[in-house]
């Protein structure tokens, strides 16, 4: 029977000691939490306006007006709350303290008496709530809501926060369910919510909850076409017979295909494996397994990115993934974070490390600018600035990132992703712990007790890291289970000094059990060179194609280094890449690779010619995915002709 033979733990556990991550959490608890508070609060101007916090002023009676935003304007509030909650564990900079007692004081206030909390309805359509669930997001903005007052709870013990978020759930709860009001949420996020609020709380109704809403989703009749019938609020008009779009095609344990919004298929998957996990339902899992294939061996990106068409934000066929049109939602990729993570929980296999990984230095990472006031909505492979942003079909795909957005999903969501990275990076049980994603810093176990790590590492630039045993005050025998990445060359592995093998080296994990002794050093490195990728032949856009990788990290072409006109630039048939550090005054450090190549050029004025055109040789500089766009405006490539 299937169950999670792991836990992710708080993040209280870690401390980062990183010289990569450690830049990127500062920079979400120095720059990110600081500027988009600013933004919630209108505080910036030039920029798109938020009025999230002054919704909830007007909807707690502390201010007047009328609702500004999106439908689902209150969960760009509630997860950067939740990024806040999570810098309670991993900063002691008592601002986040401030912050989260003001905002949570707030939210209290704003919160009707029966646990209610969408200023939406409680300041527009007072009388049309639970309307229009297919388009309205109530229970969407709720569960983010919900997961802020889980993470609070779980980086303070504090319970103020936790209070309301179990007052929201506890209201959809009495409305909904088996022998209730029949209802689903046309946004998948309450499921992952109440999930974590049955783990932080131990309330088996909040997981029978959850389990309800899986179960239904899929069945007939319709819901959302029944839900249309009597609907008194219609905001976007959306189909309810458009049942791949909603994630409700078929019952959820006969899924076999990612169809749909991107984004809502990757939280609904992410609550499916966790539900299968605690109630042992194989059938579930099963599901999970098939869809899990699905998406990352015909529908993912090389940067691990999701969801290939701007129509819908969605999947759509097998082995289609355009470069230049890509959607590839930065929420997306979170989200199959999100459900890869709860996989690895189930079964740590390398697989699913190795994508969990890839995502999270290519497809998310890219997401924010360096300087972490820009985000990108759109992660393309390719952009062209006469084309990208401007011909029709190509609107979505912008050359830089802007400051915010009407829809502003996704800024937020990096943050809360990132100040919680250690969940993702570190696993563990009763007698093992799991390194999923080297992470330098500290590690203190909350199964094992009295055992706490030590890790340096100089990843992803360099291929050296090491684990030190500084505390095992109880003499336990435990297990340390560690991810070597399946791209590793060369691996080399010392244990005090002497050489292992790698006998204990297992579906992509090497797992040594000993009496580990305070002091005990394990050594790893590995060679990281350069690779070169190539697609499936059956990806029509990228066949004669090449990507460039070097460790997780997938590299990109710029205008600035190679100039103009990428789509002309080809590798010669053995290229030889050199790997440097260089320096540059907008992104810092970063190890670039570099080689000889070619240069077709166009003939002078004939459109089509029988003559082959001209070649000439050039330099050709490649830059880490997540880094393009940070040096201004000018044209990026991932494949290139070999």
């Amino acid at each position: 029977m299937v169950h999670a033979i792991e836990n992710q733990p708080n993040i209280k556990q870690v401390k980062i000691n990183d010289s990569f991550w450690g830049f990127y959490q500062n920079l979400i608890l120095k720059t990110v939490i600081p500027y988009q508070e600013k933004i919630l609060k209108d505080e910036i101007p030039g920029i798109e306006k938020s009025h999230a916090i002054e919704n909830f002023k007007i909807a707690a009676g502390l201010s007047q007006g009328e609702f500004y935003g999106t439908v689902f304007q209150d969960s760009d509030l509630a997860k950067w709350m939740e990024a806040v909650s999570n810098a309670l564990a991993i900063s002691d900079d008592p601002c986040f303290k401030e912050k989260a007692d003001t905002a949570i004081q707030l939210i209290s206030a704003a919160q009707q008496e029966d646990g209610y909390l969408d200023t939406y309805f409680q300041i527009k359509e007072p009388d049309k709530k639970w309307n229009n669930l297919q388009e309205c997001h109530e229970m969407y903005c709720m569960g983010h809501m919900i997961e802020a007052a889980v993470s609070h709870y779980e980086s303070t013990g504090e319970t103020n926060f936790l209070k309301i978020g179990k007052k929201i759930a506890d209201c959809i709860d009495r409305r909904f369910g088996k022998n209730k009001v029949r209802g689903i949420p046309g946004h998948p996020e309450i499921e992952i919510a109440l999930m974590r609020l049955y783990h932080a709380t131990g309330e088996k109704r909040y997981c029978n909850l959850a389990k309800y809403f899986i179960d239904e989703r899929g069945t007939e009749p319709n819901y959302f076409a029944e839900e249309a019938k009597n609907r008194k609020v219609s905001i976007w008009y959306m189909d309810p017979e458009d049942r791949n779009y909603t994630q409700n095609n078929k019952p959820l344990r006969e899924l076999d295909e990612a169809v749909g919004h991107a984004v809502r298929a990757g939280y609904l998957y992410t609550a499916m494996a966790d539900l299968a996990a605690e109630t042992g339902d194989q059938e579930l899992y099963d599901a999970c397994r098939r869809l899990w294939e699905n998406i990352v061996y015909k529908k993912m990106y090389l940067t691990g990115a999701i969801g290939s068409t701007a129509k819908g934000e969605a999947f759509t066929i097998s082995n289609d993934l355009p470069n230049d049109t890509i959607y590839a939602e930065t929420c997306a990729q979170i989200s199959m974070i999100f459900f890869t993570r709860m996989m690895l929980r189930i079964r740590p296999s390398g697989e699913y490390a190795d994508v969990m990984e890839r995502i999270f230095f290519n497809g998310m990472l890219s997401g924010m600018q360096h300087d972490g006031e820009r985000f990108f909505y759109v992660n393309p492979l390719e952009v062209v600035p006469s084309i990208s942003g401007k011909l029709f079909g190509y609107e979505h795909v912008l050359p830089q990132r802007p400051r915010w957005y009407a829809c502003a999903c996704c800024p937020p969501n990096v943050a809360r992703l990132l100040t919680s990275i250690s969940r993702y990076c570190w696993g563990e049980n009763d007698n093992t712990i799991y390194s999923h994603m080297f992470l330098g810093g500290e590690y203190t176990s909350s199964s094992i007790e009295g055992v706490k790590l030590n890790v340096s590492s100089e990843y992803p630039w360099h291929g050296h890291v090491t684990y030190e045993v500084a505390a095992n005050s109880q003499n336990k025998e435990f297990s340390l289970s560690i991810h070597i990445p399946s791209w590793a060359e060369n691996c080399k592995i010392m244990l005090n000094s002497e050489a292992i093998g790698f006998s204990q080296l297992t579906d992509g994990y090497l797992t040594l059990k000993r009496n580990w002794k305070t002091g005990d050093i394990l050594d790893i490195s590995f060679e990281m060179s350069v690779r070169m990728v190539y697609s499936n032949a059956d990806v029509r856009e990228d066949i004669g194609l090449v990507g460039v990788v070097r460790g997780p990290i997938v590299y990109a072409l710029e205008e600035k280094e190679n100039g103009a006109k990428l789509w002309q630039l080809k590798l010669e048939d053995n290229p030889a890449f050199t790997v440097s550090l260089f320096k540059d005054d907008m992104i810092d450090d970063y190890i670039g690779i570099e080689t000889e190549g070619k240069r077709i050029h166009s003939k002078k004025k004939a459109l089509y010619s029988s003559e082959k055109p001209p070649v000439t040789s050039q330099k050709i500089h490649f830059i880490p995915y997540f880094l393009w766009g940070n040096r201004g405006t000018g044209e990026m490539r991932v494949w290139i002709h070999q």
